[in-house]
């Protein structure tokens, strides 16, 4: 039974031998009622299913694999990669826009000792399918892929935010309706270049919508842990002032951030055999350089983008950590101030060009970046330019926040910085 994630098919199997042992008997995970599979597990977790222990946890994990291989096998169900689900991924569905986590299915089905509660969600899904199926479309029926789910819902891009102190505060004491109201007449005011009249109509139903459904007297940021991704959408409304653009997170981890610490030598470590060969097979400068050349001043190996010292990370408001995975992390300032205060896009720039030739000493031809490689070396550059100017002025007590937002998010951005842009900008008031 093969599933997207290793540790799923370790866990599915240990599952299998665990149920033989205890049972006497091999059973059929493909096929067998979750009944009879039930049967089996209670007598694995010996009491009642507790999520917090470990052999509990690898128990769900089994036959999590167990019935996300079932829905594979009956509806075409497929995995896509989802960093903030506990499997590392999700399922989706090639027919409608479906997302399902099967180990939380699993852990909501143990927890009231009731495995056959997966019936019910095979069923809930069936029927869902089928709606989309034989629904009225303008066109061909269109089959959705795994890379389209991962655009739609992985938050894998990332992007750096200050938050305004002054404007956080006023957001947390605000009451919902006033909120609402701003977010409408924000909405007047972007021009339909900006943003579409349809766009506009669901973005305030969605928003507007959200925080009409919150208590009424109570403030907003006391309704945090009740809407934290609406609160996180609102703290890049109303109180950011200074955003740089979003790119994966592989290369702010893997390019931006080594640039930085790298610097902007003048001489290079010896070059080894397989990288001068690597260079004549074509692999690009930008790779070499961050792969040999050592960091001008040290960093936090095992921190947070290889950056930040996990102890340092918070968020910007406690309910937040309590609202699943954050999707806004407070991160410390200080350490990347010292570095790009004195980072020189020319002189970084410079020292990447000398490495090339460098390389081309060594490697006795010409060497010279790829169109991609020097695409990637421009967007890292450009991404530090915008983080030192991100500091560059802000208020001490400004927060430095990283988002994480879905590919798709990320293309949206120039809207939302429309809206965010009417809400925080001047105001005409007619004089009656």
């Amino acid at each position: 039974m093969a599933s997207s994630a290793g540790h799923l098919d370790a866990a599915t199997q240990q599952l299998a031998a665990s149920l033989e042992r205890v049972t006497g008997a091999p059973i059929d995970l493909k096929s067998a009622p979750w009944a009879d599979i039930e049967k089996g597990v209670i007598r694995l977790l010996m009491g009642p299913f507790r999520p917090e222990q470990p052999e509990h946890q690898l128990v769900a994990l089994g036959l999590a694999g167990v019935f996300a291989d079932r829905l594979i096998s009956s509806d075409q169900a497929f995995w896509f990669p989802h960093r903030e689900a506990p499997e590392g991924g999700m399922l989706g569905f090639p027919e409608a826009v479906l997302m399902l986590s099967p180990f939380q299915a699993v852990m909501e089905a143990l927890s009231r000792g009731k495995l056959e509660r997966l019936d019910e969600v095979s069923a809930d899904i069936r029927r869902a399918l089928a709606q989309a199926r034989f629904a009225p479309t303008g066109g061909a029926p269109v089959r959705l892929r795994p890379e389209d789910y991962a655009r739609l819902f992985d938050p894998g891009f990332l992007q750096f935010i200050v938050l305004d102190p002054r404007r956080t505060k006023e957001l947390w004491e605000a009451k919902p309706s006033v909120l609402a109201s701003d977010v409408r007449a924000a909405l007047g005011r972007v021009s339909p270049q900006r943003m579409s009249a349809e766009s506009k109509a669901q973005f305030e139903q969605q928003i507007a919508g959200a925080l009409a459904r919150l208590d009424p007297p109570q403030s907003f940021g006391d309704q945090v842990l009740q809407a934290p991704r609406l609160a996180e959408l609102m703290l890049t409304l109303v109180a950011t002032s200074k955003q740089t653009g979003s790119a994966p997170d592989e290369f702010w981890e893997q390019a931006v951030f080594p640039l930085l610490f790298t610097g902007a030598p003048t001489t290079y470590p010896p070059l080894d055999p397989q990288d001068v060969e690597a260079a004549k097979q074509g692999v690009d400068p930008l790779a070499l350089f961050l792969d040999v050349v050592p960091y001008s001043s040290p960093a936090p190996e095992d921190g947070l983008l290889g950056v930040f010292p996990m102890q340092e990370i918070d968020v910007p408001h406690p309910g937040l950590a309590q609202g699943g995975v954050p999707r806004l992390l407070r991160v410390p300032k200080e350490t990347l101030h010292g570095k790009l205060s004195a980072y020189d896009p020319r002189a970084t720039r410079g020292s990447l060009d000398a490495f090339v030739k460098y390389l081309s000493e060594k490697a006795g031809k010409p060497i010279a970046p790829s169109a991609p490689g020097k695409q990637m070396e421009d967007a890292a550059l450009a991404l530090l330019a915008e983080l030192k100017g991100l500091l560059e002025g802000a208020p001490p007590d400004a927060q430095l926040v990283m988002r994480r937002l879905t590919e798709t998010e990320a293309l949206s951005d120039p809207a939302l910085a429309a809206v965010r842009e009417a809400m925080q900008g001047p105001r005409i008031i007619l004089a009656p």
